[in-house]
Order: structure tokens, then sequence, then C-alpha cells
């Protein structure tokens, strides 16, 4: 896929958000977290069950403008002990750091007007909730072009760390062969997508 391609792909999808009303964008965001909740009461059960002696760490993310909002996800998660940390861009063309959050966490306005946590000792996640602007069927992410996320990604697999990563994503992102969209060498497949209608290709463990 040339670069002309994604960079017309990524204009139309946000336009689609930005088409969003306030509302609708709510409504959304409060059916992926109750999505995203259920999988996880699941999976905590079993993190319960085999009596770990460590909380799981969960990477999260907090919203931008016309992204969906994980906070109420995040909030709960972190009352049922879960570690929760949010990503830094430490600098420009490098993988992303993990550093903790918790609902009384003072956030502070940094590169792209992303709100980050203050570096404290970085984390390696777990389990990732990643922003995504569109995704196919199959898992493969179309991001905002900074390969932030694809080179943390490579960063952990190098050293051997495999995060479940997840996705997380409005429907009007979902590509069709129409699109033409084909990933890149660099580009790194996520293991599912969640969207408020849907898991693609499939929910986490099914």
């Amino acid at each position: 896929m040339s670069k002309n391609n994604a960079d017309q792909l990524r204009a139309r999808l946000r336009s689609l958000r930005q088409s969003m009303s306030v509302a609708e964008r709510q409504h959304a965001s409060a059916a992926l977290c109750a999505r995203l909740q259920h999988w996880f009461d699941q999976h905590l059960t079993e993190f319960t069950a085999a009596k770990r002696s460590s909380p799981l760490i969960v990477a999260g993310f907090w919203p931008l403008v016309e992204e969906p909002d994980l906070r109420p996800l995040l909030q709960q998660l972190d009352l049922n002990q879960v570690t929760i940390c949010l990503p830094v861009i430490v600098k420009r063309d490098a993988p992303l750091e993990f550093h903790r959050w918790t609902p009384g966490t003072q956030l502070s306005a940094q590169s792209f007007g992303v709100m980050e946590p203050p570096r404290q000792q970085a984390l390696v996640p777990e389990i990732m909730l990643v922003p995504t602007l569109g995704f196919t069927s199959q898992a493969a992410r179309l991001g905002y072009g900074g390969g932030y996320y694809d080179r943390s990604l490579a960063a952990l697999h190098r050293t051997g760390v495999r995060p479940l990563t997840i996705g997380v994503a409005w429907q009007q992102g979902l590509l069709t062969e129409a699109d033409a969209f084909a990933p890149q060498p660099h580009d790194v497949l996520l293991d599912t997508i969640a969207t408020p209608e849907a898991w693609l290709p499939a929910e986490p463990g099914r």
C-alpha cells in the first residue's frame, strides 16, 4: 500500500469520526467498555484461579478527541486490583514506554496532545488496548501514521515479550477489499479488534 493511499484512508476515517455526534460517541464508548469489561471479568477469574503472585498489567490509553473513551473501564479495572499503565512518548521515532496510572494520577499534555502520567518506572504490559483508526476483519491495524505502536510491539517481541493486543476502534473503521489496504512489513498484526458491535476476527480465547 502506498503512503498516499494510507493517507487517503486516514483522512476518510477521520472524517467519519468527526461525523459522529457527541451522543453517538458516548453511547458507542459505553458499549465498548461493556464489551471489554465482560471479557476482563472472565479473564480476571482465570488469573485469580491461577493464584498469581503479581497483579495483571494492562496498558490503556487516554482518549483524544473523537476516540473511544475507555476511562470508565480503566477505573473499574483499577478497582479490581489490575495495574493500569498509559503510553508515554519518550522521543520521536522511539518505542513507547508505559507508566503507572491510577484514578488519582495527575496527567499532563505532551506530544500530539496525548495526556501522559508522570514518568516513574516503565512497566511491561501483558495486555495492550491499542487505539485503532482503521482495521481489517483479520485484525490488521491502520494507525495514525506515527508508527509508535508498531515500534513498541516490535521492541517487546525482540525481548521475547508478546502481550495480548486488543485494537479499540469504532465500527466505521472496518476496511474492506475495496479500500485496497495492505499492511506493510513493519506493521504488527494485532490479536483482535474490539468495536462497540463486535470482536474481529474473534473474542480472545474463543
